[in-house]
């Protein structure tokens, strides 16, 4: 299957500026001492229905990626866990290969099928949680 190298460029692009903004925020974060947590506002899809949206835990899942907490992540939200994966290899090995002037190609390319599987992962999770809430009355995310 070919790849557009100009997709390949604009998520490449595009992955370094989310590195930047998030290390700006992490910095921030720790420089304040801001508990990002306690300053989110309330998920308005929760507060109507009692039921978890489809991004419902990726704020904790993320925070405890950071902490180095895995599991933890994962159980919050995996498409976090997928998306840091994912995007890192992609990263790294857009790096690689850009640093070696294509010598070492093993550059992950951008393929709509990693899409079908980020919006399986959130879809997924969505049914599970909210179908453990309505059947058994457990709330996975606490």
């Amino acid at each position: 299957m070919q790849t557009d190298k100009k997709l390949d460029k604009y998520f490449y692009i595009t992955g370094w500026i989310v590195i930047a903004l998030i290390t700006v925020l992490v910095m921030i974060v720790k420089i304040n001492g801001i508990g990002i947590l306690h300053k989110m506002p309330p998920c308005a899809f929760n507060k109507v229905t009692g039921l978890y949206c489809p991004g419902c835990g990726g704020t904790r899942a993320t925070i405890a990626l950071f902490r180095g907490q895995i599991i933890r992540s994962f159980r919050f939200h995996p498409f976090v866990l997928y998306g840091f994966v994912v995007g890192g290899w992609f990263m790294i090995s857009q790096t690689i290969q850009r640093i070696s002037k294509d010598r070492i190609k093993i550059g992950m390319h951008f393929r709509p099928v990693y899409l079908w599987i980020a919006l399986a992962i959130v879809l997924i999770n969505w049914l599970v949680k909210n179908a453990f809430i309505l059947i058994g009355g457990i709330d996975l995310l606490d």
